[in-house]
Formats: C-alpha cells, sequence, structure tokens
C-alpha cells in the first residue's frame, strides 16, 4: 500500500521501517528535519516537508507524536493531514492520548470522508524495533479491516476493543497497571535489599511464580545495577498518568494507586530523573538511605 508516517522519534521510526521493510511505499514526516533525514538514508523511502504533503494519495496515514495538541497539529491545523487525505483513506493515530482528543479527529475526519482509529501501542522500544507491539484500537470494523493487516508489519497483538476512543481509554488501562507493577517491584527490591538477602537470587526464583510479570522479568537486574539510562521515560508516564487520572475525574473511576505513583514519579523527576525508564522509582529510597 501506499502509506505516510508521521512523527518518527523512539517509536515511529522503527514502525516505519518495518512498514517499508513489509513492501509498502512510505513517505515520512518529522517536525524535526534531520530524523526524516535519517530515516530515509536508512530505509529508502521518502520524505515530505509537511504532514499535507506526505498524506498525498496515502492509502494509510498513521501517526506517532507527542500529545493532544501534536494530534491536533498534524491533522486538523492548515498543513494537517487531513486536509490532503482521499475519501476512503484511513488516518490510524498511535499517540497515546486523551480519548477525547480520538473523537475530535474522528469527527474531522469524518467531514473529508476519511476513516479514523486510534491505536494507540504498548510494548516499548524494544517492542517497536522488534516488530511485536501490542495495538489497541478503536474505531469501525471497515477502517480496521483494511489497516490490520498493514499493522501486522510491527504488531504481534491487534485487537479491536470498540468504537473510536476505545484503543485509548485500554491504553490507559495499559498504563495504570505498569505504574502499581513498577511501584509493588520497587518496594520488594528495597526491601529484599534491607533484609539482607541476595535480590538478584530472589528475583530470580520469584519471577518463575506467581509474583511474575513482563516488569520483573524485564527490569529487576537493572534495577539492582542502578540502569536507568533507556526505556519509557519518567516524563512520558506522567504525560499518560494524568490523561488516566484525568479521564477517571469524568467516569468516576477510583485510582488511588496510580495517584500515588504519579507523586512518586514527580519525587523521580525532581531527582532529575525525568528521562530516566519508569523502572527508576527504586531511586526515591534512595533518600532514605
Amino acid at each position: 500500500m501506499k502509506v505516510a508516517f508521521i512523527g518518527l522519534g523512539t517509536m515511529g521510526h522503527p514502525m516505519a521501517g518495518h512498514l517499508m521493510t513489509a513492501g509498502h511505499d512510505v513517505t515520512v514526516y518529522n517536525r524535526t528535519v534531520s530524523k526524516a533525514e535519517a530515516w530515509v538514508a536508512e530505509f529508502s523511502g521518502k520524505m515530505a516537508l509537511t504532514p499535507k504533503e506526505a498524506a498525498v494519495g496515502a492509502d494509510i496515514v498513521f501517526m506517532c507524536v507527542g500529545n493532544d495538541d501534536d494530534i491536533r497539529s498534524v491533522t486538523v491545523d492548515g498543513v494537517g493531514v487531513i486536509q490532503s487525505m482521499d475519501a476512503g483513506a484511513v488516518l490510524v493515530d498511535h499517540t497515546t492520548a486523551s480519548a477525547q482528543v480520538a473523537r475530535e479527529v474522528s469527527e474531522a475526519a469524518k467531514q473529508k470522508g476519511v476513516l479514523f482509529l486510534d491505536a494507540p501501542v504498548s510494548g516499548g522500544q524494544a517492542g517497536a524495533e522488534n516488530g511485536v507491539l501490542s495495538v489497541m484500537v478503536g474505531g469501525t470494523q471497515e477502517a480496521f479491516s483494511i489497516a490490520e493487516p498493514v499493522m501486522q508489519a510491527y504488531g504481534k497483538s491487534i485487537r479491536l476493543l470498540g468504537p473510536v476512543g476505545s484503543g485509548q481509554l485500554a491504553k490507559m488501562v495499559n498504563q495504570i497497571c505498569i505504574a502499581g507493577l513498577l511501584e509493588g517491584l520497587a518496594e520488594g527490591v528495597q526491601f529484599a535489599q534491607k533484609a539482607g538477602l541476595d535480590a538478584q537470587q530472589v528475583f530470580d526464583v520469584i519471577q518463575h511464580g506467581a509474583a511474575g510479570s513482563w516488569q520483573m522479568t524485564n527490569r529487576y537486574k537493572t534495577m539492582l545495577a542502578g540502569e536507568y539510562d533507556f526505556g519509557f521515560a519518567v516524563d512520558w508516564m506522567r504525560k499518560d498518568l494524568g490523561i488516566a487520572l484525568d479521564e477517571a475525574s469524568r467516569n468516576g473511576a477510583q485510582l488511588p494507586v496510580t495517584t500515588i505513583v504519579d507523586q512518586y514519579y514527580s519525587e523521580v523527576q525532581t531527582l532529575g530523573g525525568g528521562r530516566m525508564d519508569t523502572s527508576s522509582l527504586l531511586k526515591r529510597f534512595e533518600l532514605d538511605q
């Protein structure tokens, strides 16, 4: 297919690369032109200087940008992709953002006859690079049927979960669960160390039992080593948790643990850890040592 990819950050760069490797005709756009040039040099695709230009003639336009405002700037503003997309084309937003902005963009797309899917992803940088992301999708079956085979280039688990907005709501569930898991893991590591246990051996055993999780298996060794210069940044997680907490204030959900962990992440930011991996919750305990 002829596709466009808007946003070549940590996630977008490899995702667009997988589309190219799968044989699609890919045009990319990135706000920082040098990143688009680097992508073209690596994958031999094409680049455009505006989102609108990138979307011309595309069957599917994919996006993975920063936040609600970034989404609006590359979709509905004067040089946004909706201005040049053809009726019947599909716009797929992989950004983690609010359900409200998904509905706004969907309505604007509908006015042009463009189909829309909100499709945030989970799996982090490694998942994007290895092409094994989980993709949570909101939208119509019609749009999903067109886009899903193409998303298989970088998605291992791709699921249509309901109408527009459902993908973003599901991603909020994902981040709520991760926040609690990481705080529990940080407390467990700290407890093991305070108790005089060999934490390496403890977690090597319990990761295979009922306490096991992706976070434990993939993060306990780096936490024990004090290594956090990789992965999903604290700044990004606070953005995501803020979206979830805002949504909870509207729908009445109670998120006491998420509220506490969000505050803990703000303390990590105060320590200068905004760009550290989310497993850096352990660093909070260093203040007491």
